[in-house]
């Protein structure tokens, strides 16, 4: 393997500062001081520009489906997010937008509209790593249609869903099947190409989800290229708002009878007027993402580059940055031991191919329960994030790892190598601090 490509690419550092510069509070909270804020995961930094996007709109009342002045522009906003998010961040040529407040209903309405209306297929398929929104969505529907419900085991070793492992579950009467893009723990990257690929030689009418909302901050998503009838992402964790959560659904599902009004074309998926801000923020996102494009790309051919390219361009040196963030995080330098070489830290689920890894860590520190450990990080001014069978949300997912817990770490590709180093020598001194 190419170490260059598995250890990935930084930012030149001016840039990668320039980049950081566009979030909002990205070294500092206002009122708890300065910090290092790895729990991107959890919810990421925000843009700034996303965030004032959405702001500027919410001081109007005028309402999107006036057909007058202020209406026609937030319209505008409505009609043209809702083609670029299809577009230009899922890849879509067809298919439908799902709007809901939140990724977790986008899953489980399009989860029931496919399970409810699907006539044939006696089971649904689905990860003991999911998200409890994909989980539980396919759960409460198999309940609902008397349908046998089936869960892939995890893939101890590295953290994902094996394509073998998942064939085991999949079979003619298969009417669903629902496998995350990426770990919300582990990091680990589904091969969700290969497991559609096989999935649809056992039944080509399966109807196929992927929950994206981990991956979709760290990589491209191509709903065309995967072969896939759903997926949704969260832009509260992919540099935008809170308060609204979006869904690709292929065209067949689009054709579902599903929940909206009436008089309503059917290829709408809102129930009531759709909120401008929440659209205007995501086509900021998309606009950032683009630059870095254009910046790898340069002014030149990316003026004959469309959005989607620019956008992939962007989304390739993301991963690149993130890669060699993850990589510098695992091995450290001379200087600075990385966690691999820090002793009684544990990494787990690790792996030496990291072009397999969204930028996730989950570890621990041995003598320092998890929450503790996470105290002592805050203490540090480290913003990091426990996992634990306690939580209704992590539960299902350490026990099918084989973990009591985990600390997540999850920084974001506009941080730098300072930024991880400091990390590291905080962890060092927390670790030191056991023995």
């Amino acid at each position: 393997m190419n170490n260059e490509y598995n250890h990935g690419v930084l930012f030149a550092d001016d840039y990668q500062k320039s980049l950081k510069a566009q979030f909002c509070y990205a070294d500092e909270d206002p009122q708890y001081g300065k910090r290092l804020f790895f729990e991107n995961s959890g919810g990421s930094l925000r843009l700034r520009s996303a965030v004032e996007a959405k702001a500027s709109l919410e001081e109007f009342p005028d309402c999107p489906e006036r057909v007058r002045g202020r209406g026609f522009d937030l319209s505008a906003y409505v009609k043209n997010g809702t083609q670029e998010i299809l577009e230009v961040i899922f890849g879509a040529k067809s298919g439908a937008l799902i709007t809901e407040l939140s990724a977790s209903q986008t899953m489980f309405h399009a989860v029931g509209t496919i399970m409810e209306h699907v006539t044939w297929g006696t089971n649904a398929v689905t990860s003991s790593l999911e998200h409890p929104s994909a989980h539980d969505a396919v759960e409460y529907y198999c309940n609902r249609t008397n349908r046998e419900f089936r869960v892939v085991p995890a893939n101890t070793a590295t953290g994902g869903i094996d394509p073998d492992e998942v064939m085991k579950y999949v079979d003619k009467d298969t009417c669903l099947l629902s496998i995350m893009a990426a770990s919300n723990i582990s990091g680990n990257i589904m091969d969700i190409k290969e497991i559609v690929r096989r999935a649809r030689e056992i039944n080509p009418e399966i109807y196929i989800i992927s929950d994206t909302v981990q991956h979709a901050p760290h990589a491209v998503i191509d709903v065309e290229d995967w072969g896939i009838d759903a997926a949704n992402f969260a832009p509260y964790k992919f540099f935008g708002v809170r308060g609204c959560g979006f869904a690709y659904v292929s065209d067949r599902v689009a054709s579902m009878p599903h929940r909206k009004l009436i008089q309503k074309d059917a290829d709408v998926w809102a129930l009531g007027t759709p909120t401008p801000g929440n659209f205007a923020a995501m086509i900021a996102v998309i606009q950032y993402v683009c630059d870095i494009g254009t910046h790898f790309m340069g002014d030149e051919k990316a003026k004959k580059a469309d959005k989607r390219s620019l956008f992939i361009e962007g989304m390739h040196h993301i991963h690149l940055q993130e890669r060699a963030l993850l990589y510098r995080m695992l091995e450290g330098t001379k200087e600075v031991p990385g966690l691999r070489h820090i002793p009684g830290v544990e990494v787990y689920v690790d792996m030496e191919d990291l072009t397999s890894k969204d930028l996730i860590v989950a570890m621990g520190i041995k003598g320092i329960e998890h929450s503790a450990c996470v105290q002592k990080y805050l203490e540090h001014g480290v913003t990091v994030f426990e996992r634990l069978k306690s939580s209704m949300y992590s539960k299902r997912i350490v026990e099918a790892l084989n973990l009591e817990g985990a600390i997540r770490v999850s920084p974001l590709h506009c941080h730098g190598t300072d930024d991880i180093d400091e990390f590291l020598r905080i962890t060092k001194k927390i670790a030191d601090s056991v023995k």
